[in-house]
């Protein structure tokens, strides 16, 4: 994705500067003499696409409430970032810096969506080019709402532009939200195409509509829905797993057949890469080492399961083209995703690997979970092997690696599923949300309070902004 130009939105529109709610839309005024033709248009809709990137510029810490707060991996670093230690040790409280950017770079993207929504009829285009703009916005507005809905439940559910007077409203009810993006991910699903030309990668597709839609139904437990969806996925015929795990995380593979949406960064400006590359990286080889995988991650996975090695570098290992040794981690284990050796960047804030959200392995196994909690064990086990099959196949010895699931019992089902979900998906910023919707984050987290830690706290600055926004409990 093209760097996004910001014509239309001005960063913290709306919600996050002390005065600019006193002041007339100036993003209503600005898009009314603005949209005027197709390339304007989509001008806007690339927009909306910047507030998703793990750069420096959205300084986005989604991978530190995913990652640091769960059981795969400690804060590490120099300590110098106090909201990464709170995390890890769960003493955020609504002040922590990272919540406040969070909240800001989504509801930016968020309102960008919403001025292409309200001007777009306004541009000369194709009525096919106005509804597949139409799809994308409606399908990254639903993104950015089921991300923050993720990490702070309850949040004010805006989906036109209003005027500032109208902002100060109260949080809306998470199932609100959900049934929000359970519409908007139909209708993006009819506009949008179902695979993209090389030049529009990473712009959104039917199938991430279709996916987002499961997922969600996923947190809502709604299993027919989750089923009803990710068939609706696989009859695309678009998707599949690549024959090598490793080509998710690789530069020279990416948005392959196993990408449903792959958040695209790259190397060819400074504020455009992938900043995971530094955060994660050793400090040995420059990085900062702000996410260290620990042992237990590194224990759960089965003898000669390929995926660790993919996954997590440990003790005389290659680590991006230098040897690991026990002293670049004080876990003795550092991640690999989304890292590339350093002499392929121009700056270690800047990696252009790709974020991948969504891959094809995690639909099926939302569709083997569905299955399974429905009491259909037995074909809960057909996406589930797909899954280990692929991986066993790259194992040492497949003939004994990574038997197959053939249980008929659902606790056992769940439990293989569960586990398949850590080793498979380990370090793609998934792990702490799925400890919460499985209700069991504070049976494996030391410091997790239940009733308190499922949702991170409002920032600070917003409540003081909004007198009728109401803090999470418990902080």
């Amino acid at each position: 994705m093209t760097k996004a130009i910001y014509l239309i939105i001005i960063s913290g529109i709306l919600f996050s500067c002390q005065g600019i709610l006193d002041k007339e839309p100036i993003a209503t005024l600005d898009a009314g003499s603005f949209f005027k033709t197709e390339a304007d248009a989509i001008q806007a809709i690339n927009a909306a696409y910047g507030p998703l990137m793990f750069n420096n510029e959205n300084n986005n810490f989604y991978w530190a409430f995913s990652t640091i707060t769960s059981d795969e991996a400690i804060t590490g670093g120099d300590g110098s970032r106090p909201g990464l230690v709170e995390m890890d040790a769960f003493t955020y409280t609504p002040r922590t810096e990272e919540f406040n950017t969070f909240w800001k770079v989504n509801y930016e993207g968020i309102t960008q969506c919403n001025v292409v929504l309200a001007n777009l009829d306004k541009a000369e285009m194709t009525e096919a080019k106005r509804n597949e703009i139409k799809g994308e916005a409606l399908f990254l507005r639903s993104y950015y709402y089921f991300l923050l809905s993720q990490v702070f439940g309850d949040v004010p559910l805006f989906t036109s532009l209003v005027a500032p007077e109208d902002l100060k409203v109260a949080k809306t009810a998470t199932s609100v939200v959900l049934a929000q993006i359970y519409s908007d991910c139909d209708e993006a699903a009819v506009y949008l195409p179902s695979s993209r030309p090389m030049a529009q990668l990473g712009r959104a597709t039917k199938g991430a509509a279709l996916a987002l839609a499961a997922k969600t139904a996923l947190y809502q437990k709604e299993y027919n829905r989750v089923i009803e969806k990710t068939g609706q996925l696989k009859a695309l015929n678009v998707y599949s797993l690549m024959a090598d795990y490793r080509d998710n995380f690789k530069k020279s593979t990416q948005n392959n057949v196993e990408s449903v949406w792959e958040i695209q960064h790259t190397n060819l400006q400074l504020g455009l890469g992938n900043f995971l590359n530094q955060w994660w990286m050793s400090k040995k080889l420059a990085g900062y080492g702000f996410a260290e995988a620990r042992e237990e991650l590194v224990k759960a996975y089965e003898i000669d399961d390929p995926r660790r090695k993919y996954t997590i570098a440990m003790n005389n290992e290659d680590y991006f083209g230098v040897v690991y040794k026990n002293s670049f981690s004080s876990t003795r284990y550092s991640p690999i995703k989304y890292l590339q050796n350093p002499a392929e960047v121009t700056q270690p804030a800047d990696g252009d690997i790709n974020y991948t959200a969504i891959r094809y392995a995690e639909v099926l196994l939302w569709e083997a979970e569905a299955l399974n909690e429905l009491g259909r064990v037995a074909e809960a086990a057909i996406p589930l092997e797909e899954v280990r099959s692929r991986a066993r196949n790259q194992a040492g010895n497949p003939t004994t690696a990574l038997p197959k699931i053939s249980t008929t019992d659902i606790a056992e089902m769940r439990a293989a599923i569960r586990h398949e979900r850590q080793v498979e998906l380990a370090f793609e910023l998934h792990r702490f949300f799925d400890l919460v919707r499985w209700g069991i984050a504070g049976d494996l987290l030391p410091g997790f309070v239940k009733d308190k830690h499922e949702r991170f706290p409002l920032p600070q600055t917003e409540i003081d902004l909004n007198a009728n926004l109401l803090q999470n409990p418990g902080y």
